[in-house]
């Protein structure tokens, strides 16, 4: 009975040994397989990572590198005319284009992630122009950095799971110790070896990158600071300048009561008070005047061909404006190409006169046309008429009347009354003339001052022309025009031995004369008489 139940003891603690055993089985699978998926689970995560995949690259590089070295080893030894010698031959091709495709891997693996970005030397800023091109450098600068940053960062998220994956394979090689988990964790540790030792450069390369982006970042800062301060003195300058420019407006509004001088003050004072701005603005942005007026006075000819037309116009203005042939508010007469333009002069610009054109004579005869705006360019005045009906102060001009009247009038009766009437209504106007002539022979030599009405007689085909001269308004010439004539014809008319001649023709009815009949006709008459 004993030995039977030491029989027994002894079977139930073999079946409880293998049952322990098998557990055990069981619960290493079990981790094994949840090994296996982590590690897998790691190796998807990584699988479309740049530094993997270059790695990988490079390591593809080496294995090519050693089979391409066996395969032309293998080569010496065999008859390059056997089958097996053609078939290394076309390995050994198809092996050197591979590697020739991967030839960016022969060195290093990741020169180029390592490699810090290139620093572009630090744009000028010496005008405000160039702050663009300085923010945008400062922008790039801290755009590549931060590249930078993420790509090391990349890095070190990549350690991490690789040391993970490391752990990994070190608990699955205690769990099974074959021999394809030791590769595994051997090749684990040269990733991780190879991938510190990018990290230590990256590091290293990253450090001396951020010292010499700090550095241009803080002089392109510096610049721009100084720019902006240069740009706000310049502001003050110019804001300056406006200012004793309205003063300067305001005293000559006070002191100024004639309209002309004062437009003509007015414009000189915003030509002026511009040509200031613009010499500041040059002084204060372009370092080398000096070469900026050599480089025009060598291209002076070429512009000077080219714009010929607007720089004739700007030194037309300058005539004009300094000289004082025409003014602001002249009775003008622009005669150009066979046309003819009578109007006044509400503006002087660098470039043109602007010109009002006003009824006058020429409006009545020529033009029908009137109350246009005519541009006329300043380099008129070199090429062209134009005529000024009050300059220096004038303010009238002659005017001529002519009335033809017949043969058989009394034309001395008719010049008699013409006169009257002409001094009668135009004596104003001769008054101002008198004196505005007294005020121009200071400035000029005029042998013939006297602005007295004239009349002259003519022959003329149809009769005799009374031609009446008379000093009239410059600006309204055709008002007393109008009404000197209106009192001629009425002066001729009222007088029996005055008769207004026109052209005239005489037709003679009847029957048609032979030249026979022409010729008795004729002896007929020689005998009458």
């Amino acid at each position: 009975m004993k030995k039977i139940l030491v029989f027994l003891l002894f079977c139930f603690a073999l079946y409880a040994e293998e049952n322990a055993t098998l557990e055990q089985n069981v619960s290493q699978n079990l981790q094994n397989s949840e090994l296996i998926k982590e590690i897998s689970n790691l190796d998807n995560s990584l699988k479309n990572n740049i530094w993997i995949t270059r790695y990988a690259n490079y390591n593809t590089y080496q294995k090519l590198l050693d089979e391409l070295e066996q395969n032309e080893n293998e080569l010496k030894k065999l008859d390059k005319g056997s089958k097996r010698g053609g078939d290394l031959i076309k390995r050994s091709q198809t092996l050197k284009e591979q590697i020739n495709l991967l030839k960016e891997y022969e060195k290093t693996p990741f020169s180029n992630m390592l490699a810090a970005p290139e620093l572009e030397t630090p744009p000028r800023i010496n005008s405000p122009v160039a702050l663009v091109s300085g923010f945008s450098y400062i922008k790039k600068i801290r755009s590549d950095k931060i590249e930078y940053q993420r790509h090391i960062k990349e890095l070190d998220t990549l350690l991490e799971k690789l040391e993970a994956k490391e752990n990994l394979l070190n608990r699955l090689n205690l769990i099974d110790d074959s021999e394809q988990n030791r590769a595994s964790l051997n090749l684990a540790k040269q990733e991780i070896g190879d991938f510190k030792a990018a990290k230590q450069i990256a590091d290293t390369t990253y450090s001396v990158y951020e010292k010499r982006a700090d550095e241009a970042v803080n002089m392109t800062t510096s610049d721009i600071k100084a720019q902006f301060l240069s740009m706000g003195y310049t502001a003050i300058v110019i804001l300056l300048t406006i200012g004793l420019t309205f003063i300067a407006k305001f005293i000559v509004k006070r002191t100024i009561t004639d309209n002309e001088r004062f437009y003509t003050v007015n414009k000189f004072l915003n030509v002026l008070n511009i040509t200031v701005i613009i010499i500041i603005l040059l002084f204060s942005y372009i370092e080398n005047v000096t070469y900026l007026v050599t480089v025009l006075g060598f291209a002076s000819a070429g512009i000077a061909i080219a714009m010929k037309d607007m720089f004739m116009s700007m030194l037309g203005w300058m005539v004009i404006m300094f000289g004082g042939t025409i003014h602001v508010g002249d009775r003008v007469r622009v005669y150009h190409d066979g046309s003819e333009f009578v109007g006044d002069v509400i503006d002087i610009s660098l470039l043109r006169l602007t010109v009002f054109e006003d009824v006058s004579y020429s409006t009545y005869k020529t033009n029908r046309r009137a109350g246009r705006i005519i541009f006329v360019p300043n380099n008129y005045i070199f090429t062209d008429l134009i005529a000024n009906y009050s300059h220096y102060g004038m303010k009238t001009v002659w005017d001529g009347i002519d009335v033809v009247i017949s043969f058989d009038s009394n034309h001395k009766k008719a010049a008699y009354l013409a006169k009257n009437i002409v001094k009668k209504y135009s004596k104003g106007y001769t008054d101002i003339a008198k004196r505005q002539m007294n005020k121009l022979r200071s400035q000029y030599s005029i042998k013939n001052p006297n602005v007295e009405p004239r009349i002259y007689t003519f022959f003329e085909p149809y009769g005799i022309n009374i031609s009446c001269w008379f000093m009239s308004n410059s600006y309204a010439t055709l008002a007393l025009r109008s009404t000197i004539s209106a009192e001629i014809i009425e002066a001729f008319l009222a007088h029996d031995d005055i008769k207004i001649a026109y052209p005239t023709q005489t037709m003679f009815i009847g029957k048609k004369e032979t030249p026979s009949d022409h010729v008795a006709h004729a002896e007929q008459e020689g005998e009458n008489i």
